[in-house]
């Protein structure tokens, strides 16, 4: 919900990306690529959870995760090093959501790639 308020500028791309985003077309360009990791992520979460047919092998599902889990875990840091106090108010989320990963990947459940 964030990524999409940002893209339909109810909150200003100014607070977001650490402060560094400076014009509109970056601004679309980092939000498209991250909405779109959004829903990678959305997708392989459904098929770790039997929620949704396996599109990926196990294994891909597990990969993907340790990618999500290194890429939260980086910015749970970049978080913490934002410019402005609202971004760094994410890194608890970013955490958050590391720690979540973390667990999904190190359940014993009968799940794909467990």
């Amino acid at each position: 919900l964030f990524h999409v308020a940002l893209i339909l500028k109810f909150i200003p791309y100014d607070i977001a990306w650490g402060g560094r985003l400076t014009n509109d077309a970056e601004m679309y360009v980092f939000e498209t690529v991250s909405i779109s990791l959004n829903l990678l992520l959305g997708v392989t979460l459904l098929i770790k959870g039997n929620y949704i047919k396996q599109l990926f092998s196990g294994k891909t599902v597990n990969v993907i995760l340790w990618i999500f889990l290194i890429i939260f875990a980086l910015n749970t840091v970049g978080n913490v090093l934002a410019k402005t106090d609202f971004e760094k108010y994410f890194a608890i989320l970013t955490l958050s959501f590391s720690i979540l990963i973390w667990r999904i990947l190190k359940s014993k459940s009968n799940n794909p790639g467990s």
